[in-house]
This record gives C-alpha cells, sequence and structure tokens, in this order.
C-alpha cells in the first residue's frame, strides 16, 4: 500500500508544481503583457506632447512673424506720413517765400520800404530759403529710407 501511494504522491506533487509553475508563467506573461502596453501608452504620450510642443513652437514662431510684419507695415506707414508732412511744410514755405517777395518788390516799387524793412525782409527770405533747402535734405533722407 505504501508503494502504491508514493507514485501517487509523487504524481500529485509533479501535477501541482506544474499547474503552479504555468500559472506563475502566464502571470508572468500578462506582467509582461501590461509592461508593455504601459510602455507603449508612455511612447504615445511622449510622441502627442512632442507633436504638441512642435505644433505651439510653429504657432509662437508665426504669432511672432505677424507681429514682424505689423511693425514694418506701422513703420512703413509712419514714414510716409514724415514724407507726406515735410513736402506740406516745402510747399508751405515756397508760397510764403513767393508771397513775401512779390510783396517786397510791389512795395519797392512803390516806394513804402525803407532801407531797414528791405533788409529785414531779405533776412526773412533768406532763412526761409535755408529753411527749405534743410526740409528737402531731410525729405531726400527719408525717401532714401522707403
Amino acid at each position: 500500500m505504501k508503494m502504491r501511494l508514493l507514485p501517487f504522491l509523487v504524481f500529485l506533487i509533479g501535477v501541482t508544481t506544474c499547474s503552479f509553475a504555468q500559472e506563475q508563467e502566464e502571470e508572468s506573461v500578462i506582467q509582461k503583457e501590461m509592461i508593455s502596453e504601459a510602455e507603449q501608452a508612455k511612447i504615445e504620450a511622449e510622441e502627442i506632447k512632442k507633436k504638441v510642443e512642435a505644433a505651439e513652437k510653429e504657432a509662437k514662431a508665426e504669432k511672432k512673424a505677424q507681429k514682424k510684419i505689423e511693425k514694418a507695415n506701422k513703420k512703413y506707414e509712419k514714414l510716409n506720413k514724415k514724407i507726406s508732412s515735410v513736402k506740406k511744410g516745402i510747399d508751405k514755405d515756397e508760397k510764403k517765400l513767393t508771397k513775401i517777395s512779390d510783396k517786397m518788390e510791389v512795395d519797392k516799387i512803390k516806394g513804402k520800404l525803407s532801407p531797414n524793412d528791405i533788409e529785414k525782409t531779405e533776412k526773412k527770405i533768406s532763412k526761409l530759403k535755408v529753411g527749405i533747402t534743410k526740409k528737402k535734405e531731410k525729405l531726400v533722407k527719408l525717401q532714401r529710407k522707403l
């Protein structure tokens, strides 16, 4: 009886050990699959994060370029305003110069001007001419900037 019991016990212990080993193997495989799934999810999350960062960087660069374009447009408009302002000033001074010159000639002919008045008027005329010359130089500089 003991001899029969011994093979039975050995068989029982062997089956139990095998089933236990298979369970551990299955658990090991399941854990590996879970770990690999977790790693894949982590890798996918990193890829998504990189894509998002790249998109944000691109959007930031685009926004910066847009601001740069707007700034250049503002600068261009401001320069055009200055140019038109200087042109108006030149035209105004030239009209003033012709008006003063004509008035002086008429008053000279009529004999209304004293030598001091003539001298003062000529000083005004020369100042206006200098001012016009300076404004024309400024206009040339502004036009070069365009």
